[in-house]
């Protein structure tokens, strides 16, 4: 019996995660949310991080503190107030830049999340760049957040946006990649990390490699990576790379869109008033330095502050510690979902994904699948996930996704594994003939 009181499991068939030790019902109760029960009645079993992750109570203090004690517009005023937050502010931005590797927190653009910061370099730097004719490269497993940007970017400039598909593993070789960008010698080549859905991790650094040999500048969505894994934009070498803040235990409302100072140095400002200005006149104006001229009006401050506690925390425990987790997790969860008939798990196998198992079941809806299941008080998600191109490749309509963090269970993922297990003997066909007798 471990310390948290989950039964040893025979580790050749049922690896177990074991690099939190004991520390995992320590670090579960950090979450006040965990405790609560849903309206059916029954505990809480989160698995949908991929989503949005809980936040622990250092976090939620953080953001108190930060309201209770100096919170004031920052930069612009010399009162105490203002000075502390300021300082605040500042030092949650050089926190973020210490976590992802940047040169200097100049480097570092807070923004409303990841879709934001994909935004602001389609309309600042996609405006200032791409021209008719020009190629956005992306690949067929990317969220609309970063497709929808681009099909914006081609109505306004004429640009074409065109996509890597994925091989049957469901993944994407090296080949294919280098394939399509010397074919179609994209402007910029913007990828995802870690599928949402597939949970598929692919190779940044080589990818980004393989773009510089076609002087392609490159965007990297880190949303599903952050979170789980050591991000280094220096060893990544991309352009940009992005991230929210709502999935690795920070607040909603802010994210980060990390650049390289040259390239943001070289970009336009996309909103225009408040701290992105040096000087006004009747005539024109004159933008801020970097990072302000990238953040207009007053910033998030305490969701800033906020995320600078969710990082401190989860590198507290350690992003390797994390991602081994989560694996071992998946490789349960994998395993137990692909041994039901019926049942199918839409994704590579587990030593080429993250934390995310999506699955479908024959003749039951995705929809229907996450009603039954949180009624045994597990919490998944069913669609497709802001993935309709790939879900429209793979010939599907949706999925169901369960996706895991550091604070699930070995055993929540054998309730999973059992209630998907017994919905589908309840929605069988043969199930519901027995049932009409």
């Amino acid at each position: 019996m471990t310390s948290n009181g989950e039964q040893m499991p025979d580790i050749a068939t049922d690896p177990r995660p074991v690099d939190f030790s004991g520390d995992l019902a320590k670090y579960r109760e950090d979450f006040p949310i965990l405790s609560r029960s849903v309206s059916s009645g029954e505990p809480l079993i989160f698995l949908d991080n991929a989503a949005s992750t809980q936040r622990p109570r250092a976090v939620i203090d953080a953001i108190s503190h930060c309201y209770e004690h100096y919170y004031a517009n920052v930069h612009r005023g010399i009162h105490t107030l203002s000075e502390e937050s300021t300082q605040r502010y500042e030092q949650a931005r050089a926190t973020v830049a210490d976590f992802v590797h940047a040169a200097s927190p100049k480097e570092i653009v807070f923004c409303a999340g990841t879709t934001a910061a994909i935004n602001t370099v389609a309309r600042s730097w996609g405006d200032a760049n791409i021209g008719a004719g020009d190629v956005i490269l992306l690949t067929i497993a990317e969220h609309h957040a970063n497709i929808v940007p681009w099909h914006q970017l081609a109505e306004r400039t004429g640009c074409k946006v065109e996509f890597i598909p994925l091989g049957e593993d469901h993944t994407i070789a090296d080949e294919q990649v280098a394939e399509a960008l010397a074919r179609w010698q994209p402007k910029l080549f913007s990828f995802v990390a870690t599928s949402n859905v597939l949970g598929t991790e692919f190779p940044v650094e080589r990818w980004v490699a393989l773009a510089r040999q076609h002087n392609a500048t490159v965007l990297v969505d880190a949303a599903q990576a952050a979170p789980h894994e050591k991000v280094d934009v220096q060893a990544w070498d991309a352009d940009f790379v992005v991230f929210s803040g709502h999935k690795i235990c920070g607040p909603g409302g802010i994210g980060v869109l990390y650049g390289k100072e040259q390239q943001l140095e070289s970009m336009p400002p996309f909103l225009g008033g408040g701290a992105m200005i040096h000087r006004v006149t009747t005539s024109g104006y004159e933008p801020a330095g970097l990072p302000e001229k990238f953040e207009a009006g007053t910033p998030p401050i305490a969701d800033a502050i906020g995320l600078e506690a969710a990082i401190n925390y989860v590198s507290d425990i350690g992003l390797e510690r994390i991602a081994a987790h989560e694996r071992a997790l998946c490789q349960v969860a994998d395993s137990g979902l692909r041994g039901i008939d019926g049942v199918r798990v839409i994704g590579p196998t587990p030593e080429l994904k993250g934390g995310i198992v999506s699955f479908v079941i024959d003749g039951v809806h995705s929809h229907d699948i996450a009603h039954q299941l949180d009624t045994a008080g597990i919490a998944v998600r069913a669609g497709h996930h802001c993935t309709m191109p790939l879900h429209k490749a793979l010939g599907l309509n949706s999925t169901t996704r369960a996706s895991f963090y550091l604070y699930n269970t070995i055993d929540e993922v054998h309730q999973l594994i059992e209630s998907v297990r017994e919905l589908r003997a309840k929605f069988a066909p043969s199930g519901r003939r027995r049932r009409r007798r």
